[in-house]
């Protein structure tokens, strides 16, 4: 791959040190960033110190984070050699993806740059970044109904949206069909101005966000004139066969146990489904029980479903969010 692991020291002083070489100048400049930026990353979420000398960089620390962090540094000078970009997020996916290696790191690269794990849309290539996430898109694409459910910014539809676009364009879907409940409008929602598209469309508004990250924005206005991708609240569900489409159902916790059994059997020939919630943000009438908890119960072992499960160590979000939710979940089980 072109890096190589120096002979390790052999004085007791430099034992705490790693030393990568890196062959090509020009690769190391990006590896390390800006003003060294990528290495002040690696740095402060793994524990070590970075001195880069000529083509080289030594890494110090103790011994786990020390050859965590030399495999990290392998994976992304990997994928410089492969011709990607690296952005603070792919730091943050390979340092969520590391585990302790050999000295040579060797064997070890091929589960932190996993190209076969990437989702190809128009705009922007998509990776899975912890090894949550991982499982989760490989069931999508192996199960015809798939569950994600954890806490908010676990990236369960974000990486659900990316797998149906991946599918459409490679034509294994013809259309995409969005959807989640707009439990907040409840009766207020005839006094909102507009038609009923202008009405609910701020409920949609996370998938739109999703999908417009993925494709071009003209492209999706015509796609979603020819009908190919639909976003539409949970309620218009009702009465439809969903054939040949990538199907997502967001915000399931909301969803009634009616609700989500009408959804679950919109399936059609052909078709994808993904049902993605959080179990802790149910918004539903006290003493109605969530459907998601119910499909949960339910669907368990029954062949061609899959069921992912996230946690804050999963949040990409800003890593503030993993600690708010320890926060709030530490609470609850103090309060409980």
């Amino acid at each position: 791959m072109g890096i190589s692991a120096l002979t390790p020291p052999t004085s007791p002083e430099d034992m705490v040190e790693t030393t990568l070489e890196f062959p090509d100048n020009r690769l190391l400049i990006d590896l390390c960033g800006e003003f060294d930026r990528n290495l002040a990353q690696v740095e402060h979420q793994m524990g070590v110190h970075i001195l880069r000398r000529g083509n080289r960089l030594a890494v110090i620390g103790d011994k786990g984070a020390r050859e965590q962090a030399a495999a990290v540094l392998r994976s992304l000078y990997a994928r410089l050699e492969a011709g990607r970009s690296l952005g603070a997020g792919d730091i943050d996916g390979a340092m969520r993806m590391g585990r302790p290696v050999t000295p040579t790191g060797e064997g070890e690269q091929i589960e932190l740059f996993n190209p076969g794990m990437e989702l190809r849309t128009r705009k922007k290539p998509i990776e899975p970044r912890t090894e949550a996430q991982k499982a989760y898109v490989a069931n999508l694409f192996s199960h015809e109904l798939g569950f994600g459910i954890g806490p908010a910014g676990t990236g369960k539809t974000y990486l659900a949206v990316a797998v149906g676009v991946t599918m459409f364009i490679s034509g294994a879907v013809e259309r995409i069909v969005l959807s989640r409940p707009a439990v907040e409008a409840g009766e207020r929602l005839g006094f909102l101005p507009g038609d009923m598209k202008e009405k609910v469309d701020p409920y949609m508004q996370p998938l739109y966000d999703a999908l417009n990250d993925f494709l071009p924005a003209k492209q999706v206005e015509k796609l979603m004139q020819e009908k190919r991708i639909e976003i539409a609240p949970l309620a218009f569900m009702r009465g439809r066969t969903l054939s040949n489409a990538f199907v997502v159902l967001d915000e399931a916790q909301n969803a009634t146990s009616m609700q989500m059994k009408m959804f679950l059997t919109r399936l059609g020939e052909g078709s994808r489904m993904v049902i993605t919630g959080d179990r802790t943000q149910v918004d539903l009438p006290r003493g109605t029980v969530s459907g998601l908890s119910e499909a949960e119960r339910i669907l368990k072992g029954v062949k061609g479903v899959s069921f992912n499960y996230f946690t804050s160590k999963d949040v990409v979000r800003h890593p503030l969010v993993a600690r708010i939710i320890n926060a709030y979940e530490a609470d609850e089980a103090t309060a409980g």
